[in-house]
């Protein structure tokens, strides 16, 4: 029983895979898509702002000291993911065409998850302060080296026109600002958050699946489902596993390399393995104005729901295990 509700998917992903159901049968369009998107963009930056208002202080002075930790996981997540990325271009290309290969890379360029890394690394018996800092300082600067590397390696190289400091400024508005209005207003909203946890997820997860049933609903009035087939959704499962287990192998033993102890080794495999949705849905909307944005965030959503099941069920068996194993 404990297995199959390991392996079982969790609401959210069948909520997911709903917002995909349903934009592919009831697309929001035209005037009702601007709305929508107006919607949209507030309830992330209400997200962000909450982000920031959960965060401690306290665990961000602990875990900033630990600089060591920071640089190898800052390493597998701006070096490590996007150099694999572009080593793979001669196989991924040709299996799964331009847009989806650009989505592909896209996944690489984008910070870890902050919430995930966390959850998993506590269940595990890690060094939680350090992943909480990691996790937080991968997404703050992600805002700033994701649309450098999209501007370099993806639209750099495109037919169309890509301006990073304008996206940067944008990303930094919706994002960063409410993140940091979050820290500053804290000690008067957190209080009334841990009051009502399950309304302040719900609403992190319902604000993630509007910007998904969005983003699908513009992609499938451009005719997505004409150009993504069985087979290369297939393929695209296929290689998101493929490319997880790689970086969870690397991420699982060049920790042990480096002599970090049990607890660091942990925390440093869950933060290194991952890639955020909650901030890479927003950051494609604003980076790939004009493209197939559909096409774009499909391979983060596959990977999304990839490591969370795979960490999921390694973070309840080493839960089990003795701190020296």
């Amino acid at each position: 029983m404990n297995m199959l509700k390991l392996l079982a998917l969790d609401r959210f992903t069948l909520l997911l895979v709903a917002m995909v159901v349903l934009a592919s049968f009831l697309p929001v369009s035209g005037s009702a898509a601007h709305f929508f998107n107006v919607i949209t963009t507030i309830a992330i930056a209400i997200l962000f702002f909450l982000h920031g208002a959960k965060l401690s202080r306290e665990a961000i002075v602990q875990g900033i000291m630990h600089w060591k930790f920071h640089v190898l996981v800052f390493a597998f997540t701006f070096a490590v993911f996007p150099i694999l990325g572009l080593l793979a271009k001669p196989v991924l290309l040709p299996m799964l065409g331009q847009e989806l290969y650009w989505g592909f890379l896209f996944m690489c360029f984008l910070p870890s998850t902050v919430q995930s890394s966390i959850a998993f690394t506590s269940v595990a018996k890690g060094n939680v302060a350090s992943a909480v800092c990691s996790a937080s300082f991968s997404n703050i600067i992600g805002m700033f080296i994701t649309p450098v590397l999209v501007s370099v390696f993806i639209l750099g190289k495109s037919e169309h026109e890509f301006d990073p400091t304008s996206s940067i400024i944008q990303i930094t508005l919706l994002l960063l600002l409410p993140f940091v209005l979050g820290q500053l207003f804290r000690p008067l909203v957190y209080p009334h958050m841990i009051k009502v946890p399950r309304l302040v997820k719900s609403f992190d997860q319902g604000s993630i699946l509007m910007v998904v049933y969005g983003a699908f609903s513009s992609a499938v009035v451009a005719g997505l489902w004409n150009e993504v087939s069985w087979q290369t959704l297939l393929l695209l499962v296929l290689a998101c596993s493929v490319f997880l287990t790689v970086i969870m192998l690397l991420a699982y033993y060049l920790p042990k390399v480096f002599g970090f102890n049990r607890k660091d080794q942990i925390a440093i495999f869950f933060c290194s393995s991952k890639k955020t949705l909650a901030s890479g849905v927003p950051m494609a909307q604003i980076l790939f104005i004009g493209q197939p944005l559909g096409m774009i965030v499909l391979p983060i959503m596959i990977f999304h729901q990839i490591q969370l099941m795979v960490c999921g069920i390694i973070a309840n068996r080493w839960s089990k295990q003795n701190p020296d194993e």
